[in-house]
């Protein structure tokens, strides 16, 4: 996350879900368009958007002379919580800040995100739904929508659910970037030819996506991850299907990207922070010999790599002098750095005006 100042001459520091600027009291909200926290000012361009002034759910801005009375983030959510629950407008609150979350990050890249309503057929929508008022429902993505439980924004009912599965981690933005990832699969790689070299390298990195997936889930649950899982997944559960290895994969792309964002906007010198005891090999650089890369590309990306595996060290160290458990509790080898480069790969692509 960059870090943000507030848009007048008192030069406040502001963060991604201020709403209002506490050295100089105004009014402010996060434009996406500008990528920038803006003054709120009458009669200014920029007005909150209504989930921000009738619930205090979200701080982003749309502008004035628009018709749309909600940001670009709330358009996205199809089903929404009853709230006339204060615990749901709370736990809703959760969810809407991790779901913002994920869209910068999506943005930034230079992904495009277009609403279901306005492009049926690439378009994303969040279905927001408490499994107490609709036992049936699970969290998944299926033809651009988004399902998430609302539960899992009780802290309670989440950490139970990480212990009861055995994740080394669970969180409501680790949720949401998941979920983009099968969305992304299937907008931008699912239409591919068999042959065409990114679907390929899909196979060679991830594996035959085409495998039974109620099956191989179902082995999972019943049997957990096979012995060594570690050697080639993110975490236990991307060894259970090629997609949530893509899945897995990609939202771990998205924490770093996020993270080294934040170290640097907050002056951490990421760049020059470098441990021995964690470099990396070329070959973790490498695409499938299908695509196309270069080796000042390689070592960008082993480069980027590289600073975060020494910014997560020093995370845990941090954590263990509080008396807490690891930050980062994941293991980056070799056949993981793979498969993160071929998800930096597609993020360039996916983010490419000219590859749209």
């Amino acid at each position: 996350m960059q870090k943000f100042i507030c848009d007048c001459d008192c030069g406040n520091v502001l963060f991604f879900g201020s709403s209002r600027c506490l050295r100089c009291l105004g009014n402010v909200g996060y434009d996406p368009q500008q990528r920038a926290m803006v003054k709120l000012r009458p009669d200014g361009p920029m007005k909150r958007c209504a989930n921000g002034l009738k619930h205090g759910v979200c701080n982003w801005v749309v502008q004035t002379e628009s018709k749309e009375i909600l940001c670009m983030a709330c358009q996205m959510n199809r089903i929404i919580p009853d709230l006339s629950s204060g615990r749901n407008l709370v736990l809703w609150g959760r969810m809407e800040m991790a779901k913002r979350r994920l869209i910068y990050t999506l943005l930034k890249l230079g992904i495009t995100l277009p609403s279901k309503s306005s492009n049926p057929k690439n378009g994303l929508a969040f279905d927001i739904v408490s499994t107490l008022s609709n036992p049936s429902v699970t969290m998944g993505h299926l033809n651009g929508i988004i399902t998430v439980n609302l539960e899992e924004a009780d802290d309670t009912y989440r950490q139970f659910n990480r212990q009861q599965l055995g994740e080394n981690s669970r969180t409501l933005l680790g949720h949401f970037r998941h979920e983009s990832a099968h969305y992304l699969w299937q907008r931008h790689l699912s239409e591919l030819s068999w042959d065409n070299p990114m679907r390929l390298a899909f196979r060679e990195r991830f594996g035959d996506e085409w495998q039974d997936y109620s099956a191989a889930l179902s082995k999972h649950y019943k049997n957990g991850a096979p012995t060594g899982w570690e050697q080639n997944y993110i975490t236990a559960y991307a060894a259970s299907h090629p997609w949530e290895d893509w899945a897995e994969t990609w939202a771990h792309y998205l924490q770093i990207e996020d993270g080294l964002e934040t170290c640097e906007g907050m002056g951490i010198d990421v760049k020059h922070l470098a441990l021995p005891l964690v470099i990396l090999p070329v070959e973790a650089g490498f695409l499938p010999t299908m695509l196309i890369s270069t080796l000042e590309e390689e070592g960008a990306f082993l480069a980027w790599l590289q600073r975060w595996m020494c910014v997560s060290t020093v995370l845990n160290e941090i954590s263990h002098s509080l008396g807490e458990p690891a930050l980062y509790p994941f293991v980056i080898n070799v056949r993981v750095a793979q498969k993160l480069r071929l998800a930096h790969y597609y993020a360039k692509v996916w983010g490419d005006p000219l590859a749209k």
